[in-house]
């Protein structure tokens, strides 16, 4: 059975309010701030599981819509990045970059560096595929280096075995952060800088705060998006096979970032915060939802056991990571806490999902602007070059000579 785009489409708004009326249902899910894409997408995913094996019913879902939503995302973050907002955060943001590339590094050598693969028996470029080219890489960066290892190193099925613990990553991602941030709150006893008030928020901190929006000024946001996405995808192939080759979102989060402030300085245009907000948050879950509930859970169940083993370390690290180190390095107050979360978000999946872990804790607890000022550069641009350079470093090893 397979589902064409509008059936996707409808089936992921779907997924989402059904994530919306379990977590009112159920305290525990709300307890520890579970997003709702990820309780709506991983349900239908089991049920999609279950009709398999029992019912040998395969149902499909179109992706055709899954990169333009993801592509959209990136853009309204490069939209709404204010150049002097991000100087007044610049010493977080530097600090929360090194314990990005701290993570990085802890990743690959749990991977490889303290013989976890070779103990289980296996090729030694696996650990290395089952640490951060995956995990903060994501499926993108995952797909990249799967060739690179298949090619170069002999690995084979390095694709599957790539989106494999990419995939396994994006649900312990969105699972672990809630519980994260959760115990540091509650631990630490918490709360929101009283000057963080829910007046002065942002849309992507406040994603069901309802704000006046006229149609022009909705045309015009959409228009500035298109331009991200269609200059931000030119500029990709251009760098395409290059030494400064980058994924596709980070072009088109740069080309928003560059519009955003550049249309100020020449005081053009003032993108409008709400509606870049509006449609970033509409594309967000939209996005999660179809990736969720696309899950091939099977895939995941016939992963050999040594590599879910290196999985599962790897997500126990993280969690540790994020409490000993990022939480710690961060300041060890509220903003600390959800950065943590976040960290969790895109150190074990995806960027979009650390705004939704952030978007899950803020919701319940209170809005942290440093928290959703550093995560979406870091997650969607920094770290990206940083992995490259890090991966790069650990393929210089002996071992893999």
């Amino acid at each position: 059975m397979s589902l064409d785009t509008l059936a996707t489409l409808m089936a992921a708004s779907l997924v989402l309010l059904l994530g919306r009326q379990i977590l009112a249902r159920v305290r525990i899910l709300r307890t520890y701030s579970i997003p709702e894409p990820v309780v709506g997408g991983l349900l239908v995913a089991l049920l999609v599981f279950a009709l398999r094996r029992v019912l040998q019913i395969d149902v499909r879902f179109d992706a055709t819509l899954q990169a333009p939503l993801m592509l959209t995302f990136f853009a309204t973050i490069g939209l709404n990045a204010d150049l002097a907002g991000l100087k007044a955060g610049g010493r977080s943001l530097i600090v929360f970059l090194g314990a990005v590339v701290g993570l990085l590094v802890m990743q690959d050598a749990l991977g490889i560096g303290i013989g976890l693969a070779w103990a289980l028996g296996q090729e030694r470029i696996l650990g290395l595929l089952g640490a951060s080219v995956t995990l903060s890489g994501g499926h993108g960066t995952g797909a990249a280096w799967a060739r690179v290892f298949a090619e170069r190193h002999g690995l084979a099925a390095a694709t599957e075995i790539a989106i494999a613990c990419a995939t396994f990553g994006l649900i312990l991602g969105g699972l672990i952060g809630g519980p994260v941030a959760r115990f540091l709150i509650t631990r630490y006893g918490l709360a929101p800088n009283p000057e963080s008030d829910i007046a002065g928020a942002t849309g992507f901190e406040q994603p069901k705060a309802v704000h006046p929006i006229t149609a022009d000024a909705f045309i015009e946001t959409v228009a500035l998006i298109a331009v991200c996405l269609a200059v931000g995808s030119v500029l990709a192939s251009w760098l395409a096979g290059t030494a400064f080759e980058l994924p596709a979102f980070v072009c088109v989060l740069f080309v928003g970032v560059v519009l955003r402030n550049g249309l100020a300085a020449l005081g053009w245009y003032q993108v409008l915060e709400r509606e870049v907000s509006l449609l970033g948050n509409v594309s967000l879950g939209l996005f999660l939802a179809i990736a969720l509930m696309s899950l091939r859970l099977g895939d995941l169940a016939s992963l050999a056991l040594p590599l879910f083993a290196i999985l599962v370390v790897q997500a126990m690290a993280m969690a540790g990571y994020a409490i000993f180190v990022t939480f710690r390095v961060m300041g060890r107050n509220y903003d600390a806490a959800v950065l943590a979360a976040g960290h969790c978000g895109f150190g074990l999946g995806a960027t979009p999902t650390a705004i939704a872990n952030m978007q899950a804790i803020t919701g319940r607890f209170g809005p942290s602007h440093l928290a959703f000022l550093v995560v979406p550069m870091v997650g969607a641009f920094f770290i990206d070059i940083a992995n490259a350079i890090v991966i790069k470093l650990f393929l210089l090893l002996p071992i893999y000579g």
